[in-house]
């Protein structure tokens, strides 16, 4: 009497669960836009790419439970995603690819702008690129006449609690760049949403 084959190829596969689920979630997104999903749903998204075979939804929840928000996810520091159990080198890959196009944009928003008009806007901007650092950076923001960005650089990156500051490199900088105006800024790693402005 033959053996029971393991598998009956006549019958097509099951189609996974989440595939539905990522459709719904991909037209839910284009019809009503970002706004109508939550962190972790637009955190599954963002995983699609990077694991396009396995349900995202589990892991994007323990992302946003373990970072607390979408922001957070995509700046956390590489060797803390890598705790995370399920978070590979491509979900890491992509997570980073997003917050290198958010710094981006939002530099590039900067730059096609006529100036940096307020100190809200100023903290706006380097929330986007440091406020989730897990090391002490010492930026600056070098302006021209009008206050238009000529250049973003961080100067010093130091432990999570001290940077030191050069004030021979701040200026020689600030001279090559032909800078007429400066705003230095750091971050403090233990409260995450803190930038402070030291000079403006």
């Amino acid at each position: 009497m033959p053996a029971k084959p393991d598998h009956d190829k006549s019958k097509p596969d099951e189609t996974p669960h989440y595939l539905g689920h990522r459709e719904r979630l991909r037209e839910r997104f284009y019809s009503a836009g970002a706004d109508a999903l939550s962190d972790y749903e637009l955190l599954e998204m963002a995983l699609f790419a990077a694991l396009p075979r396995r349900d995202t939804k589990p892991l994007a929840k323990t992302l946003i439970k373990t970072f607390g928000s979408f922001a957070e996810v995509v700046h956390a520091p590489v060797a803390r995603l890598r705790e995370v159990e399920g978070v590979g080198e491509s979900a890491i890959n992509q997570l980073k690819l997003i917050a290198a196009a958010a710094h981006r944009v939002a530099k590039g928003e900067v730059n096609s702008r006529n100036a940096l008009s307020s100190w809200n806007e100023v903290i706006a901007y380097c929330r986007t690129s440091m406020a989730f650092a897990d090391k002490e950076q010492f930026r600056l923001l070098f302006l021209d006449k009008r206050n238009q960005l000529i250049a973003d650089e961080v100067q010093q990156t130091g432990t999570v609690d001290h940077t030191p500051v050069y004030p021979r490199e701040v200026i020689k900088r600030a001279l090559e760049l032909s800078a007429t105006a400066l705003i230095l800024v750091h971050n403090h790693p233990t409260t995450p949403s803190t930038i402070t402005r030291d000079h403006a």
